[in-house]
């Protein structure tokens, strides 16, 4: 009998991609989202509860129908711009709906949690590469919607006997490379999706000189002014929440609260990035430039070695290049075939 894994927010763009490997690699996962920024069509595959983490009685419903030996819990608003002008909705959903899902993992006596966290908890690093025990002091309510929720995965499993392991994650880019699964954000605020929509649109037709891309700063104190980023392949990152589900699995009841980086120690400036969907889709991208926004770090980069070490995980997309063709391939996918063949 095939091992049932809740996936919280698994109609969203992470999320899909990992019940498509749980599927795959002979887990029945079962997805539970809201739809406000997910997809059902991206999760066919299995099976989908609509709900919501800040309503009782949508948990409630499901926890009575399924029988759970694993949670990952990627059901956060994400937006972090959003959540300076509207934190209270960030609490409510990133905090008080996360507290709703662990009283209910509690009432049926489920103590395996996979918690999707993100770097926005360690703020502006101090050094870097960061490591697991650097400071955490976000500077956004995002951020420390994230930290909150870590920090009381520390205190349940002191408590509750809860065993959670917690992915702070940095940029996720690209896609499922057979095409079957994207990146569809509304709107969207990541850089390579951006880069990659202003080259479909020169290659439609549109002249290079009206940019709608536009980047902030150019005076960081980086090798070439722009802001430095760590990029992991979604698929990348799937592998190691299922590395992780897996350690759950394995340790049954003897891990507590546990952290991990995930990323591949590099990084990339905004630049770059665009250089490489230059070379990927052969196409003139060209940008405009505004202010740096306040709080930007100039470089974000993180140290994977406690994951390659504890998880056995190491990310198998190292080109820029290649992570960025997958999200090329499915966004040319999604181009019906007559406006493809005009060009």
């Amino acid at each position: 009998m095939k091992n049932n894994i809740l996936v919280v927010g698994g109609a969203g763009y992470i999320g899909s991609h990992m019940a498509m490997m749980l599927h795959e690699n002979g887990y029945n996962p079962i997805v539970f989202d809201n739809l406000s920024t997910g997809h059902a069509d991206a999760v066919s595959f299995c099976e989908l509860f609509v709900g919501d983490i800040r309503s009782e009685s949508d948990l409630n419903s499901f926890f009575s129908k399924y029988d759970i030996q694993v949670v990952i819990h990627f059901a956060a608003l994400a937006y972090v711009g959003e959540s300076v002008v509207d934190p209270e909705k960030y609490y409510q959903n990133n905090v008080s709906g996360s507290i709703n899902l662990l009283e209910k993992m509690r009432k049926h006596a489920l103590k395996k949690i996979v918690f999707s966290s993100s770097c926005a908890t360690y703020g502006i690093p101090n050094e870097l590469p960061l490591i697991e025990s650097a400071s955490q002091l976000p500077i956004n309510p995002y951020g420390q919607t994230k930290l909150i929720f870590e920090n009381m995965l520390k205190d349940y499993a002191k408590a509750y006997d809860l065993n959670s392991i917690s992915l702070r994650y940095f940029n996720a880019a690209g896609c499922d490379r057979k095409g079957r699964l994207g990146e569809r954000h509304n709107p969207e605020t990541h850089l390579i999706p951006l880069v990659l929509a202003e080259a479909l649109r020169v290659k439609e037709g549109g002249i290079p000189d009206e940019t709608r891309l536009t980047i902030f700063g150019e005076h960081h104190s980086t090798a070439d002014g722009s802001c430095v980023r760590d990029y992991v392949h979604v698929e990348d990152l799937c592998r190691a929440h299922l590395s992780a589900v897996q350690r759950l699995m394995n340790k049954n009841g003897e891990i507590g609260a546990e952290f991990y980086n995930l990323a591949n120690g590099l990084g990339f400036s905004v630049l770059e990035v665009i250089e490489s969907c230059r070379n990927v889709t052969k196409m003139p991208i060209k940008y405009r430039v505004q202010a740096a926004r306040e709080g930007d770090p100039s470089a974000l980069v993180g140290n994977s070695q406690l994951a390659n070490r504890v998880l056995n995980w190491y990310p198998e997309y190292l080109s820029l290049d290649d992570i960025i063709k997958t999200a090329w391939d499915w966004m040319l996918s999604q181009v019906p075939v007559s406006d493809q063949d005009s060009y």
